[in-house]
């Protein structure tokens, strides 16, 4: 979540599948074809570092993976921070959310994998997500927000499991006026492997000519993939972004060296106009799938000044937020919400 505290507590759920957003027959959807071919210049793409995510814990016990936990932001950008959120199992009145708080000079990308969540900020944006919905939040110049599960499911308790992804914003877009995007599963664009037995989900940038419903300020591209054991996914990538890869479940391989990969690794690709990963033919029963989000961006490379919930291009500019949030210009919290 936020790098605020998510105050959600429960244990790690033992008997999850993946919804998101399914296909019963993946037959009918658009083919990814194969890069190879008589296309001059496809390079697939090798792998240049694979890194486990540590696990822990936010606030009062909601167990988290650091995606992006010691892998050199130079290698990520546009990419500041991204946490796997669960998998987790609440019992009845376990979930809660967050408190209200600020954000100023990126973007939040929350990718709800199972379960709902809601959102609401100062100025008038919000809503619920749930499987495979995806709520885009540009703080840009400054927003205060609140994040928290609905009051039936603190009820009942449930499955949750998801993403939060950081997306920095170049210089010039550090003021843009505060939106939000609410992303539903059924905008995504749904594409299949060559093999037929990988359903990808587009929800940002472009993929094999489909492209997916998020807007976004730094050229990138976002996607969920699905493996059916033993299926592969041979994908053009544009050249002109890095390429990441991390594996929410499952066991494969990734890259032309065909290089071993499992759950909670993040692997960053070196350069080419295309990539490659494999589910391996046997999968752990919980997750039968090899389950991958799919991530490029087109590098920024400026200075990434990061305090808390800002990030800037200079620490100064992070001073000057943090003044700003407590002298209130950032705005109030809506009179409805206190």
């Amino acid at each position: 979540m936020c790098r605020w505290p998510l105050y959600i507590e429960g244990s790690t759920n033992r008997g999850a599948t993946m919804p998101a957003l399914t296909v019963a027959d993946l037959t009918v959807l658009p083919r990814i074809p194969e890069p190879d071919g008589p296309r001059v210049g496809v390079t697939e793409r090798g792998v240049r570092s694979v890194a486990t995510a540590p696990q822990g814990y936010e606030g009062e016990g909601f167990p988290v993976r650091r995606a992006f936990a010691g892998v050199d932001l130079a290698l990520l950008d546009p990419f500041i921070h991204m946490d796997q959120m669960g998998e987790v199992e609440y019992a009845p009145g376990e979930p809660k959310g967050t408190a209200w708080h600020p954000h100023r000079g990126f973007e939040t990308v929350t990718y709800i994998v199972d379960g709902t969540f809601e959102h609401a900020d100062n100025h008038g944006g919000g809503g619920s997500i749930t499987n495979g919905d995806t709520q885009w939040m540009t703080a840009g110049g400054g927003v205060l927000h609140i994040e928290r599960p609905p009051e039936a499911l603190v009820a009942s308790g449930g499955l949750f499991h998801g993403l939060q992804l950081w997306v920095n914003l170049p210089r010039a877009q550090k003021w843009a006026q505060p939106r939000y995007q609410d992303l539903r599963s059924g905008q995504a664009a749904l594409l299949t492997s060559a093999d037929a037995g990988t359903l990808v989900r587009v929800i940002a940038g472009e993929v094999a000519g489909h492209t997916g419903p998020g807007s976004t300020y730094t050229p990138m591209t976002m996607a969920h993939a699905s493996l059916e054991p033993g299926a592969q996914l041979h994908l053009p990538w544009d050249a002109q972004q890095n390429a990441l890869l991390y594996v929410l479940s499952g066991d494969g391989t990734v890259g032309a060296e065909r290089r071993p990969v499992r759950t909670g690794q993040l692997v960053v690709f070196g350069p080419g106009s295309s990539l490659r990963v494999a589910a391996d033919a046997g999968q752990e029963g919980r997750h039968p799938k090899l389950e991958v989000v799919l991530l490029g961006g087109r590098p920024i490379r400026e200075p990434v000044a990061w305090g808390g919930p800002f990030v800037m291009n200079t620490q100064q500019e992070v001073r000057e937020a943090m003044v700003d949030f407590h002298a209130g210009r950032l705005g109030s919290i809506p009179a409805e919400r206190v």
